[in-house]
């Protein structure tokens, strides 16, 4: 199948994908995903459990899923995206697909091929969709960026060593180089 550069793509395109082949969808345009290295697999089990035990032990309603997870950003047919964790404290956006909306907060990991993707379009595109909170984990460089959208836009630089305070729990924190 011959895919031409200005064609308009919907998450119809993202079924009709063989089995194993995964790709996101950002405003009409497709976006191969290649297969993610062990580092970055470890990161999002590791950050995943984390996450996971914070919420069940403060007895939290968010719900923790770790890709591939489906995310509707916009809620229209021509953005599908499968961050690496996506937390949403809304179930109403939950259903059998996966989320449909903004999470409130979206961890993406880092590897050579998204390096444009994850710190360029997908920070616009949280951005705008209402994400609250948004950390790159860059195993390459052991440095995690956190955003913070709203009113206030706040953009914060740490290293692997660095207690990051989750700013959705305010009694939580996250020291990644722990984590690896």
């Amino acid at each position: 199948m011959d895919e031409q550069v200005n064609d308009i793509y919907t998450i119809d395109y993202i079924y009709s994908l063989p089995d194993g082949k995964r790709a996101e969808l950002i405003d009409g345009q497709i976006y191969d995903m290649a297969p993610p290295a062990r580092t970055h697999q470890r990161l999002v089990s590791q950050l995943n459990v984390k996450i996971v035990n914070h919420i069940n032990s403060n007895s939290g309603s968010c719900e923790v899923y770790p890709a591939p997870f489906a995310v509707f950003l916009n809620n229209d047919e021509h953005t599908y995206v499968e961050p690496d964790i996506s937390v949403i404290c809304d179930k109403n956006k939950l259903d059998e697909r996966g989320c449909h909306g903004a999470p409130d907060w979206i961890i993406e990991i880092v590897s050579p091929s998204s390096i444009q993707m994850d710190y360029m379009t997908k920070l616009a595109k949280y951005n705008d969709a209402g994400v609250r909170e948004y950390w790159i984990v860059n195993p390459i460089k052991n440095t995690v960026m956190v955003y913070i959208f709203g009113d206030e836009w706040e953009a914060n630089q740490y290293s692997f060593d660095d207690e990051i305070q989750v700013h959705i729990y305010p009694n939580f924190s996250i020291k990644v180089g722990d984590l690896l």
